[in-house]
C-alpha cells in the first residue's frame, strides 16, 4: 500500500509542477489566466463505508481550476488592441466555431474584418447602410476602409444676430429716394411706386462694395461630386426691422453661373427682435414652407475656367435634387454687433479613412479626412454563470460547456460587464514570485514522496532477506 501512496504523491507533485510551470511559461501571455492545482485525499471504502480509524490511501488531483482575477492593463500603440477592465470575454468566430478570449490582439484582415492574431473574427453589432447600430444582431465586425462617398448639401442651419442699430446704406437710400422723386406724387407714392423704388434700390447692391450692404457671412456647400462652393449672404437694411438678404454662390447667381445678380429675399423681424417668419415670401428663387424655413432652388454648381476674365459654366455636377433647405428661425435682430452664433450644413467632400477610435462601450468610430465620422459597429462581450466551467482550448481561448451555462451577451459597461480600453492589452494575471515559491514547494513534495517509496523499498527488502 505504501508504494501506491508514494506513487500518488509523486503524480500529484508532478501535476503541481506542470501547472506551475505552465503558469510561469505564460507569465507574458496577454489575457492568460493562471491555473491552480487542487488536491484531495483518498480513503479506501467497503460497501458499508470506511471505519473511523481508516488509513489514507494517498492523494489525487481533484481539479485544475483557473483564476479569472483581473490582469494589469498595459497600453500599446495599436488603436485596435482591446483590454477588458472587469467581467466578460471577447466573442470570436472561426468559420462559425465560437470561442471566448480575454486576449485583445485585434487588427483587420484584407477584407476589413476585425480579427485576432489567429485570424478569428471578432463578434459584435454591425451597422446598416445608414450607419445605425443593429442591436441584437451579432455578426463579424467589419471596418469599411473604402473612401467615403461625397454628399451634396441638403440642409443649412444658421443662427445669427443682425445689428438693430445699423442704418440703411447710403447707396440704397439714395437710389430709393431718386426713384421715389420720379413718382406722380413723391410725398404720397403708390404701393406700386414704392415697390419699384425698392427694386431700384436693391439693384444698387454690389458685393465688391462693402458700403452697399451692412453685413455678410459665408459658408461652404457641396455638390454631388463633393466639390466645395462658397455660399455668401449679404444683409442690407432697408427700413425699421426690415432687411434684404442677397445670396450668391461662388460670387455667381445660383441658377445662372454667367450672371452676378443675386437671389434676394425680404427678411423681417418683430418688435422684440425675433425673426418674423410671416415676412418670408416664396419666389422663384426661394420656396418658403409653413414652418418658416425656405428652400434655395435651382442651384447650378459652377466652376471658372481660370482665364482673365474668368468664364463661368456648370461643372458637370448637380445640386441636391430637392434644393437646400435653409433654417434661420433662431436668428435675431438685437442691439449688438453682427455675429454668426452657429452654422451647420450636412454636405461633405470625399474622405479617406484617417483613424479609428473605440470607446469604453465598444462603439467603433471611423474618422475621415473630410472631417466626418461614422459608426462602424459595436464590440460585444459575453459572460457566464460559471466561468470555471469553461473549457480551455488553447490560444488563450475557452469554449462553452454544460457546466459553464449559456453565455450572457451584451455591450461593454452594461449590466455586470466590464468596460473596454482601446489601445491596451490585459496582461497575464500570473504573479511570478508566487509561482516560484509554488515551484519550490512542489519540488519538495516530490522529493518527500520519493523518499516514502525508497523507505518502503528498504522495508520490503528487509522482509525478503529474512531466513
Amino acid at each position: 500500500m505504501s508504494f501506491n501512496i508514494g506513487l500518488s504523491g509523486l503524480r500529484a507533485a508532478s501535476s503541481d509542477l506542470n501547472v506551475t510551470g505552465n503558469n510561469i511559461a505564460n507569465a507574458g501571455t496577454a489575457g492568460f489566466k493562471q491555473s491552480r492545482a487542487e488536491f484531495a485525499d483518498v480513503y479506501a471504502a467497503s460497501v458499508l463505508g470506511s471505519g473511523k480509524n481508516a488509513q489514507g490511501s494517498g492523494v489525487l488531483l481533484s481539479n485544475v481550476s483557473q483564476l479569472f482575477n483581473q490582469g494589469n492593463i498595459n497600453y500599446t500603440q495599436n488603436a485596435l488592441d482591446l483590454a477588458i477592465n472587469g467581467n466578460g470575454f471577447f466573442q470570436t468566430s472561426n468559420n462559425g466555431e465560437v470561442s471566448y478570449t480575454r486576449a485583445g490582439y485585434f487588427g483587420t484582415d484584407r477584407d476589413g474584418f476585425m480579427v485576432n492574431n489567429f485570424g478569428y473574427k471578432l463578434q459584435g453589432y454591425p451597422v446598416d447602410d445608414n450607419g445605425n447600430l443593429q442591436n441584437g444582431v451579432i455578426s463579424d465586425l467589419r471596418i469599411e476602409t473604402a473612401s467615403q462617398a461625397p454628399r451634396a448639401t441638403t440642409a443649412l442651419n444658421q443662427t445669427f444676430n443682425l445689428n438693430s442699430t445699423n442704418t440703411v446704406p447710403a447707396t440704397w437710400q439714395g437710389a430709393y429716394d431718386t426713384s421715389i422723386a420720379g413718382a406722380v406724387d413723391p410725398l404720397n407714392p403708390t404701393a406700386a411706386e414704392i415697390a419699384a423704388a425698392e427694386a431700384v434700390a436693391n439693384a444698387s447692391f454690389d458685393p465688391a462694395d462693402p458700403t452697399t450692404y451692412n453685413s455678410s457671412t459665408s459658408t461652404n456647400v457641396y455638390d454631388t461630386q463633393g466639390n466645395a462652393h462658397v455660399l455668401t449672404q449679404y444683409f442690407v437694411k432697408t427700413g425699421a426691422n426690415q432687411w434684404q438678404m442677397n445670396v450668391l454662390i461662388d460670387g455667381r447667381n445660383p441658377a445662372d453661373p454667367t450672371s452676378t445678380v443675386p437671389y434676394a429675399m425680404e427678411v423681417g423681424f418683430t418688435a422684440s427682435g425675433e425673426l418674423d417668419t410671416a415676412s418670408l415670401v416664396s419666389s422663384p428663387s426661394f420656396t418658403v414652407d409653413a414652418n418658416g424655413r425656405f428652400t434655395l432652388n435651382d442651384w447650378v454648381p459652377a466652376a471658372s475656367d481660370g482665364g482673365t476674365p474668368p468664364v463661368w459654366s456648370g461643372n458637370g455636377a448637380d445640386a441636391n435634387a430637392a434644393g437646400i433647405l435653409v433654417d434661420l428661425r433662431s436668428s435675431t435682430q438685437f442691439s449688438s454687433s453682427f455675429a454668426v452664433n452657429s452654422v451647420s450644413q450636412d454636405g461633405y467632400t470625399t474622405g479617406q479613412l484617417a483613424g479609428l477610435e473605440i470607446d469604453d462601450t465598444g462603439v467603433i468610430f471611423a474618422r475621415y479626412t473630410n472631417g466626418q465620422s461614422k459608426v462602424q459597429g459595436q464590440v460585444i462581450l459575453a459572460n457566464f454563470a460559471n466561468v470555471q466551467g469553461l473549457t480551455p482550448v488553447g490560444k488563450t481561448a475557452w469554449v462553452q460547456s454544460f457546466s459553464s451555462g449559456e453565455p450572457v451577451v451584451g455591450t461593454p459597461r452594461s449590466g455586470t460587464l466590464g468596460a473596454l480600453q482601446s489601445g491596451a492589452l490585459e496582461d497575464s494575471n500570473v504573479e511570478l514570485s508566487d509561482q516560484l515559491v509554488n515551484l519550490i514547494v512542489a519540488q519538495r513534495n516530490y522529493q518527500a514522496n520519493a523518499k516514502t517509496i525508497e523507505t518502503e523499498s528498504a522495508i520490503t527488502q528487509t522482509i525478503i532477506n529474512l531466513r
